[in-house]
């Protein structure tokens, strides 16, 4: 179940970074509205990292914490900002994908 909460809190950060990318795109209320869901995905994100760090280890869940966030946020940025998707992008990114799985097999 920790391994479920720590994706769940990964994709949080995915969509915590989202929102700042919408918010710099946008004005008014419509960007305040941006930041309130940064905020409410902050919390969450947070939060669950908190609660699986009771039992997984430290390292272990802020290393797949922050790789989901980074590999779900060169995604959003690809798929939803368009920045460019070159080849040593994507292979960094696989590598960073298999450092992860890595730590989930390796871990307890």
């Amino acid at each position: 179940m920790n391994w479920i909460l720590l994706i769940i809190a990964g994709l949080f950060e995915v969509a915590f970074a989202t929102c700042l990318g919408k918010a710099k795109e946008t004005s008014g209320t419509e960007m305040v509205y941006w930041y309130l869901g940064f905020l409410v995905c902050l919390v969450i994100s947070m939060y669950l990292l908190v609660k699986v760090t009771q039992e997984l280890p430290i390292g272990t869940a802020y290393a797949v914490w922050t790789g989901i966030g980074a590999v779900g946020t060169v995604l959003v940025g690809i798929f939803v900002f368009k920045e460019p998707a070159s080849f040593w992008r994507v292979f960094f990114l696989t590598t960073l994908i298999a450092s992860i799985i890595g730590l989930k097999f390796v871990s307890n």
